[in-house]
């Protein structure tokens, strides 16, 4: 196939990128590098400069780059920022994923996959969450990738785009080429290696939670097999593949991906402490309002579906690939 990846720039589109090439696709990279970094594409694959809600240029980019099927990486996706300046969510990630749409109907490009967000759950009456969940977002950024996945579902129904929705929570490691590097950081891994070598302390949010050490549970993914599981709902949108629904894309697909068990924040402070030997600077602070204090994805379907699970569960090693890579680029994608 030939692939184009909105945000293949950015850490989950990047090292996704070198999944798909080291599969034999080609791949084509749109990004504006508002937030990714031109060094993280690999030079195999095409760059075009582009954003992908302008939906002429992108209609052009189908056409001249002959896509067969989109992964869409591309979106603002820090929580905070989503509460502080909704505006600038609801039209990059809403506003631009219709663009995206558009351009895509009127190139005849027809298989999409979407790299969203367990955001779109909110606060979860069952945990571990399964794909049925009611959608309650509680933040603009869950309520717009929400809103991007009802598009996404009638725009099958009513032009023919076979598309894979892929939920997930918190992504982590790296690949020996790329790795996670924000500008600012809102993760909890980056911002505890960042601590390690002299930046700020971790503020732990909260110590008195239900769980068995106090602070909240998350559900962690190696980016690795987050590539997997891209490459595997790529393939999986072939019009005569079963396992995405019927060929006129009128019953999108909606999977959960994640170990479908978590660490609480602070076995992951003591995983970065085994990981380097050193004691992570930290403090508590007081609770985050809508924090609760398990989220862990059931992603059983997705084995059903694509044949896939993550294989990379091991926390320090989720930790010390990421770790590497930071001691392997000190300066990250500046040169």
């Amino acid at each position: 196939m030939r692939i184009l990846v909105t945000g293949g720039a950015g850490y989950v589109g990047s090292v996704t990128v070198e999944r798909l090439l080291a599969a034999g696709h080609g791949v084509i990279v749109v990004d504006d590098l508002s937030t990714g970094h031109r060094a993280a594409v690999p030079p195999e694959a095409t760059y075009v400069d582009l954003r992908y809600g302008d939906v002429h240029a992108m209609t052009r980019a189908f056409v001249e780059e002959r896509v067969d099927a989109v992964l869409h990486c591309g979106a603002k996706s820090i929580v905070p920022e989503s509460v502080a300046d909704p505006a600038l969510y609801y039209h990059e990630n809403v506003i631009g994923g219709i663009g995206l749409l558009d351009a895509m109907v009127a190139a005849g490009v027809r298989r999409l996959v979407l790299s969203s967000t367990a955001a779109v759950y909110g606060l979860p009456d069952i945990v571990p969450i399964p794909e049925d969940a009611p959608l309650r977002p509680i933040n603009p950024y869950g309520a717009t990738k929400a809103s991007l996945e009802s598009a996404i579902r009638w725009y099958g129904v009513a032009y023919g785009i076979r598309s894979v929705r892929l939920r997930y929570f918190n992504v982590a490691g790296a690949s020996d080429r790329n790795g996670e590097m924000h500008d600012p950081e809102s993760h909890l891994i980056p911002l505890v290696l960042a601590a390690l070598e002299g930046g700020r302390p971790v503020t732990i949010f909260g110590d008195d939670y239900p769980t068995p050490d106090g602070t909240c549970i998350r559900d962690y993914i190696h980016v690795l097999d987050l590539a997997d599981a891209h490459l595997a709902a790529l393939e999986a949108t072939a019009p005569e593949d079963a396992r995405t629904g019927p060929p006129d894309g009128s019953e999108p697909v909606a999977l959960n991906l994640g170990t479908s068990d978590g660490y609480s924040v602070r076995a992951v402070l003591a995983a970065a402490e085994r990981v380097t030997g050193t004691p992570v600077p930290h403090r508590v602070g007081p609770r985050r309002a809508g924090d609760p204090p398990v989220l862990v994805a059931d992603a059983r379907l997705a084995g059903a579906v694509l044949g896939w699970r993550a294989m990379r569960t091991d926390l320090d090693a989720i930790v010390g690939s990421a770790w590497e890579w930071r001691r392997r680029h000190p300066d990250g994608y500046r040169v």
